[in-house]
């Protein structure tokens, strides 16, 4: 294989270049060796500033995550930031996790903030993403960057930039901010310099305060004071949670908490785990262990950056079942509608909201309320803007997204694993209050509204060849949609890059009002979805199926299940044909 010339023109750049001896070296190494993949990878493009900043493996490269693409990046936010406000003292908050050399490249960030004549306030160690989002808000900043690839593999980090809601950058300043970092065509235009007085570090204070405000959400204090020995094991996996998340339980009255000692510090290795993902059984491995050890109520599990919360609950056999995503979201808007109903609180100025791709038994329980549920495009932001939007006219209860992302109030314009502790441990106590458990209570919810099994399957496509084959299988499914899916015809072809809804049965179509985004829905006559979409933070496409029963008894849930699940390996079977 033989390196292109683009390619060999972007390394020469950096052998050449004022770039420092080590990452000279390690690219001369593998040049020596001729490691000609490994170089095509690093170098074959500029790592791209997405609408959500950056991502990607670490390592000398413009395609990689290091010093210079940090700081490249944090120049094109620091021009933004100086055109969109100029005159104005602007300030920005700067967080980092445990990954490694997350505190450095934040370091990183700070210098060039500074150098550029912005006010940063500076995490002093370590503190999960959904504070950063609280911080921004409170301390009035223009701008935010959590240095973090959330639940990434070990060799991966990446760059959050956020703006002054608290939420990541949407249109029109997503691809403003987007332009100014590619407009930055060499190293030297990166101020490095730090201005030491442009630097603030902040700490215990905004820790407390944000407590603080978690507490107040709070809607069923009477029953944790009744049951605040509840036993809950806890795992931060090895990353920021172990901050604060002891705490917000604490604070919220919980008085028997057992963290997984083992996972208990943080470090970017994650050595107890192959991948620091709460999605992923084997990641919940010693906090399951922990939980039949002291016979717990609760197992609740947070990622590195701890904005995503995995939870284990115990069956009626006794034993702990993991609870996907779907599940837990649709358990806490159905408990916070009927905690929220109960207290009289439910006025129809309420609403939820949910993404494209998370199960549609959320819009049934919200409409049996008759609370608003709007439905987003896939991404937290999405949920971020709306609150954002809708603050002051209506009132966010809650809403998340089916990767283990979830919030409570309008504390945060971010996923908030921290929030989302408190209160799946406070639906837990509120359901034990009612001589029940949080198992059962998804059962009757399960009677109620039918069972909704949801699957998703990633097929990974790492470097640009599979980056390539990903497009390729987009533009096969967009323009030759299956005609039929697990034995049910296919009748309605939702394109959100084209933004139409397509009637298949009769070919018409209608516009649809989300934003433009490389997103295609599958809807057969019998009500299944099957969603596909490239992941915007790792080399994977995405297919998300959703099946739905009707469950006339507790007992026969197994049976259901089984049957939802056989179902969705022959949508995925169609679908791959």
């Amino acid at each position: 294989m033989q390196l292109e010339p683009t390619t060999l023109d972007t390394i020469n750049k950096w052998l050449n270049g004022n770039y420092d001896k080590t990452t000279k070296a390690e690219i001369q190494d593998l040049l020596d060796k001729n490691e000609t993949t490994a170089l095509t990878d690093a170098f074959y493009r500029d790592l791209e500033f997405g609408t959500g900043g950056l991502r990607g493996i670490m390592g000398a490269g413009s395609n990689r995550i290091n010093k210079y693409t940090i700081g490249t990046a944090t120049q094109g936010l620091s021009n933004y930031l100086l055109k969109k406000y100029p005159g104005e003292k602007i300030s920005v908050a700067i967080a980092h996790d445990s990954r490694n050399n997350s505190d450095v490249f934040s370091k990183v960030t700070a210098d060039v903030f500074s150098a550029n004549g912005i006010h940063v306030y500076f995490f002093e160690a370590l503190r999960p993403t959904p504070e950063l989002s609280f911080a921004i808000r409170h301390l009035k900043c223009k701008s935010g960057v959590m240095l973090t690839a959330s639940h990434n593999p070990k060799e991966y980090n990446g760059y959050k930039a956020y703006g002054e809601d608290g939420g990541q950058f949407t249109a029109p300043d997503d691809k403003l901010v987007m332009q100014e970092v590619a407009a930055i065509t060499d190293i030297s235009q990166v101020k490095f310099d730090r201005i030491e007085e442009n630097i603030e570090e902040i700490g215990t204070g905004i820790d407390n305060l944000y407590l603080e405000e978690i507490a107040k959400l709070s809607v069923s204090p009477e029953a944790i004071l009744r049951q605040n020995d509840l036993k809950i094991v806890y795992s931060p996996i090895h990353g920021t949670g172990i901050t604060l998340a002891p705490k917000a339980l604490a604070k919220f009255g919980f008085t028997n908490v057992t963290v997984v000692e083992e996972q208990s510090e943080p470090d970017g290795n994650f050595p107890t785990v192959v991948y620091p993902n709460p999605e992923e059984k084997e990641a919940m491995t010693l906090a399951l262990q922990k939980a039949q050890e002291i016979d717990a109520d609760l197992v609740l599990a947070t990622d590195p950056d701890a904005d995503r919360v995995g939870i284990a609950v115990k069956n009626n056999g006794g034993e702990f079942e993991l609870l996907n995503g779907n599940q837990t979201g649709s358990l806490l808007i159905h408990y916070l509608l009927n905690a929220w109903e109960e207290k009289g609180k439910l006025t129809g100025d309420q609403y939820i909201v949910k993404t494209i791709v998370t199960t549609n038994l959320i819009d049934a329980i919200a409409a049996s309320k008759n609370v608003t549920c709007y439905n987003t495009l896939t991404g937290f932001k999405w949920i971020g803007q709306l609150i954002t939007q809708l603050q002051g006219k209506k009132t966010f209860i809650g809403g998340g997204e089916e990767s283990y992302g979830y919030s409570v109030g309008e504390l945060v314009r971010d996923k908030d694993a921290i929030i989302s502790c408190a209160f799946i441990a406070e639906m837990t106590a509120y359901y034990k209050d009612k001589g029940t458990s949080l198992y059962n209570a998804m059962l009757d919810m399960y009677v109620e509204y039918g069972v909704y099994r949801e699957e998703l399957v990633s097929l990974t496509k790492k470097g640009k060849s599979g980056a390539e084959e990903i497009k390729a299988m987009m533009e096969k499914f967009r323009n030759n949609p299956p005609a039929q899916l697990g034995g049910s015809k296919v009748t309605t072809l939702k394109d959100y890059e084209l933004r139409t809804e397509t009637d298949l049965t009769n070919n018409t179509s209608k516009p649809l009002e989300l934003p433009k985004s490389d997103v295609l829905q599958f809807i057969t006559e019998d009500g299944s979805i099957i969603s596909a979409r490239p992941s915007g933070t790792e080399p994977k496409i995405k297919f998300y199926c959703s099946v739905n029963a009707p469950l006339a008894d507790k007992a026969q849930f197994k049976e259901v299940e089984g049957q939802l699940s056989d179902k969705i390996a022959k949508l995925m079977a169609d679908l791959q044909a």
